[in-house]
């Protein structure tokens, strides 16, 4: 019989464990590559001794990390938490800020044996959703390619001959080699030859709101995000601050990227 069970980890419970790499992806720690790349530079240490490659955890196993994040194993399926963080201009998405940018992740709430981590990221000048989980496993679903998941954002372009562009962006252009596509775009409100646009996409390379309208000669002046998916930024959620989804929105979520369920 199977049983749909949205709230849990991937990542299975047996006697053997489970792979040092995917445990901390599952916890929200990093993605598997990164804690691969961690444990290849003997930075990772389980019950003592330095960790390798193909190392497998179990409940109970201490596990301590360069950067002082230290944990113990619990294999038991835990509950996978979602935020929703509207994120203000001038903060940065990395996990350390420097002098003149402040991390997002100072504004996050701490989470117990875990970390968050960001669904993808927007660049320091863009601002509204970002959303947070600590579940690797399920970010790295929720961003990959071929989960087809949408992306809305408000932008506001200064420039002339915009209907032009409008059609070159719904047909795609190249931007340095890369295709970029707008999968619908609406008109909003205008002042002079500022005109603000609602446009939707699913890929989630790295300023690419930005370049594709740039590449048409127009100039962005303002960027939001305002939907991930079925998530919508609420309105009433003030800058730099975040709240924590349940329910049937994060049910939907699972389910429009297909997240795996147990089988009992």
């Amino acid at each position: 019989m199977k049983v749909k069970t949205k709230n849990s980890s991937s990542y299975p419970v047996s006697n053997c464990g489970v792979r040092l790499q995917k445990y901390l992806s599952s916890i929200g720690f990093s993605s598997r590559r990164s804690a691969e790349n961690l444990i290849q530079k003997n930075r990772v240490i389980v019950n003592g001794s330095l960790a390798k490659l193909g190392l497998r955890v179990k409940d109970g196993d201490l596990i301590k990390i360069a950067d002082n994040f230290r944990c113990k194993v619990e294999l038991k399926q835990k509950k996978t938490r979602v935020l929703i963080f509207n994120k203000p201009v001038g903060k940065v998405c990395s996990k350390v800020g420097d002098e003149k940018f402040e991390s997002v992740y100072n504004y996050v709430p701490p989470i117990k044996g875990a970390k968050w981590i960001s669904v993808g990221r927007l660049d320091v000048n863009t601002s509204g959703l970002l959303l947070f989980t600590n579940d690797g496993d399920f970010a790295s679903r929720l961003t990959h390619p071929s989960s087809n998941v949408d992306r809305e954002y408000l932008v506001r372009v200064f420039g002339r001959n915009q209907d032009v562009a409008i059609n070159h962006l719904r047909k795609g252009v190249s931007v340095d080699g890369v295709r970029h596509k707008f999968l619908d775009i609406h008109k909003g409100r205008a002042s002079g030859q500022n005109r603000w646009y609602t446009c939707v996409l699913q890929s989630g390379k790295y300023r690419e709101v930005r370049q594709a309208w740039e590449s048409q000669g127009l100039q962005v002046n303002r960027l939001k995000r305002v939907r991930y998916g079925n998530i919508l930024l609420p309105v009433d959620l003030s800058q730099g601050k975040s709240v924590e989804i349940g329910g049937r929105l994060l049910s939907e979520l699972f389910d429009l990227v297909d997240y795996p369920t147990l089988k009992i």
